[in-house]
């Protein structure tokens, strides 16, 4: 199996080394704007990468403002494309993206909370007992102040829990928005007024959801709450938390509530479990790359399924009309007297 990885920065050395762990003999490639200390094939240009390297797997890393072109690129391809999210900025032309994407085998969007334990464990307890979202909250955040790495704001942070909620309790329902406060500022080294943080409200399927997500959060935190009503009437709840106190760290615990205490009905934690030093930080990452890995060599469809150009397109236009509502106030300045970059090298923060 042949990779290609276009943007071997931090998330396409993340990948590289994803999929280095699956159990298929791959070979691989990359394209950037320069050549780095590595013996991997370089090229210049993704056509060129294309017609020369002949991939299997083309895996998009590069910033978030070079998605769309990097994507319009692959116009013809007849192969697999794992994207990095989001799928575009907002007001790029989605139909575009989709038309030049027509041609390819199959589509994974790097929405990697979805192969958590905790997830899919959740998704399969309220498709089962048949639950409905009756309230669902987030609070999904990191600190990016002073990260040098180019960004489009916190529409690549808020994505994950919009996707998670949908994905867990919308059974096909899409969420629809109600509200959207932002704040912009200077912490990115992309512009003067970068939307940060927003805090939401929706409904989906019935359900009410809220939520804060932020790029200037000290502390990174990623956790969502629900409560849920079962066919009969009772209520149940959920809480399940991401990467805490370490990357790929999750813990869910669902319940109700009885007059003799709390009724547990799945709980899960691998805070505990053993990582490996070359895993550390992939190993949800991992899983994905395992399964388009079986699905490109042997043709074998994941047991979920991935979150493909339809889950791409639907969610890039939801975060369009989050940029379109969000009220904000002037910008926050961080760094009014300029700002002297830092190349950061903690891959929890990072992360």
């Amino acid at each position: 199996m042949r990779v290609l990885i276009v943007g071997l920065g931090y998330a396409g050395t993340r990948f590289l080394n994803a999929f280095s762990r699956t159990a298929a003999e791959t070979e691989f490639a990359y394209v950037g704007r320069s050549q780095k200390e590595t013996s991997l094939p370089y090229y210049d240009s993704t056509t060129r990468a294309l017609a020369e390297f002949r991939p299997d797997v083309v895996v998009v890393t590069v910033p978030d403002m070079a998605h769309a072109e990097i994507l319009s690129e692959l116009d013809g391809y007849r192969g697999f494309v794992l994207a990095e999210k989001p799928l575009a900025l907002p007001g790029e032309n989605l139909g575009r993206i989709e038309s030049h994407l027509r041609t390819v085998s199959g589509f994974c969007m790097d929405l990697v909370e979805r192969y958590s334990d905790a997830t899919r464990v959740l998704r399969t307890h309220v498709l089962e007992r048949d639950l409905r979202l009756v309230r669902a909250h987030f609070t999904w955040g990191k600190d990016r102040i002073n990260d040098h790495r180019p960004t489009s704001g916190v529409q690549s942070e808020v994505i994950h829990p919009l996707d998670l909620v949908q994905w867990i309790a919308g059974r096909g329902a899409g969420l629809e928005l109600e509200s959207v406060l932002g704040t912009r500022s200077d912490f990115s080294v992309s512009g003067d007024a970068v939307l940060d943080s927003v805090a939401l409200s929706a409904r989906l399927d019935g359900g009410r959801v809220t939520g804060y997500s932020s790029f200037v959060n000290i502390t990174r935190s990623r956790a969502i709450d629900f409560v849920f009503r079962d066919p009969q009437g009772e209520l149940s709840y959920a809480g399940a938390v991401y990467d805490t106190p370490a990357w790929d760290a999750d813990r869910l615990r669902v319940w109700r509530r009885t007059s003799s205490g709390d009724e547990v009905f799945r709980e899960v934690d691998t805070r505990e479990e053993p990582v490996p030093d070359e895993a550390r930080t992939i190993v949800k990452l991992s899983r994905m790359a395992e399964d388009v890995t079986e699905f490109v060599v042997r043709g074998r469809q994941p047991a979920s399924p991935f979150p493909g150009l339809a889950d791409a397109l639907a969610l890039q236009r939801l975060l369009n009309t989050m940029d379109a509502q969000v009220n904000s106030a002037d910008p926050v300045a961080y760094f009014p007297a300029g700002r002297t970059v830092l190349q950061e090298a903690d891959l929890e923060r990072l992360g």
